[in-house]
């Protein structure tokens, strides 16, 4: 358990090191943005910096507006989540401060194409590692608890407020490249993670007991539960049926490896589900 915490702290850090250099080295020197909290603070930076006497840097901001989402994360989706996604927001504010803004190309398509990679590597691994970049994950963890709402309208509402804003007030071609940014970005984190929202995991088990509660110690999701049998010993199991958020994987993935290692779990793609699944 130790030495899991402790190379989860150490990928959260990896992953903030390479968020703060996609931001310092190749979007902020082409005036192409981030997606989610982290665009939303660069645009605010802009703002500060083109219509006020006084700047602020994209690290500051991006640490102010994670804080009421932490606390609000913090009561609402789960300690370990959360702790660690702000770890990941302090390291990213840490990094973004001490990393100097240098320009590396004057081509900004060659910006906006390897600021998306090196942010979507960031993110990608600390998904994959059961923490989140903060900012909308968190946001996303807690219309998944509350109801079953379609959070992409929300990612997709607050990037097009990003864009619309940038092209606005600093001209079209910004706004555009960072399509770019996004749509490079999007596809790596769904090649290094998932690329869907919501899973549906079928886990045979000869300890369902067991995995139920760990499950429902962990996750507020409901589980149904099949008899089964295996076709060439002919002993008797159950298969628990699951839906859960992409969030979520991290933690399921271990718990049937601590309660039951020799568990057969198939995981696959949900479309969509019909009525709430979570746990009442």
């Amino acid at each position: 358990m130790v030495k899991e915490e402790i190379k989860k702290i150490i990928v959260v850090c990896f992953g903030a090191f390479l968020n703060a250099i996609s931001v310092n080295f190749f979007l902020i020197p082409a005036d192409v943005y981030a997606s989610g909290f982290t665009g939303l603070a660069q645009l605010l930076s802009s703002i500060f910096g083109e219509f006020t006497p006084f700047t602020v840097s994209t690290g500051i901001l991006l640490f102010l507006l994670n804080i009421p989402v932490t606390i609000l994360g913090w009561k609402k989706v789960g300690k370990s989540f959360t702790f660690y996604s702000f770890v990941s927001v302090i390291l990213t504010t840490l990094f973004l401060e001490i990393i100097p803004v240098t320009q590396h190309s004057p081509d900004i398509l060659l910006n906006a194409v390897f600021g998306g990679v090196f942010a979507a590597l960031g993110v990608g691994l600390t998904l994959k590692w059961g923490a989140s970049t903060g900012g909308m994950d968190i946001i996303a963890m807690i219309l998944s608890r509350m109801k079953d709402r379609p959070v992409g309208t929300y990612f997709f509402t607050m990037n097009a407020v990003i864009i619309v804003s940038a092209g606005y007030l600093f001209g079209w071609e910004s706004a555009l490249y960072t399509l770019v940014a996004l749509y490079v970005s999007t596809r790596l984190i769904d090649a290094i993670h998932t690329r869907h929202e919501k899973l549906t995991a079928m886990i045979i088990t000869k300890k369902s007991d067991e995995l139920k509660k760990a499950i429902h110690n962990k996750l507020v999701r409901g589980i149904t539960t099949l008899p089964a049998k295996g076709a060439f010993t002919n002993e008797p199991k159950e298969m628990l049926m699951i839906v859960i958020t992409r969030y979520e994987l991290y933690d399921l993935e271990h718990i049937i490896r601590d309660v039951d290692p020799n568990a057969f779990t198939n995981i696959v793609q949900t479309t969509g589900i019909f009525g709430f699944f979570r746990r009442d």
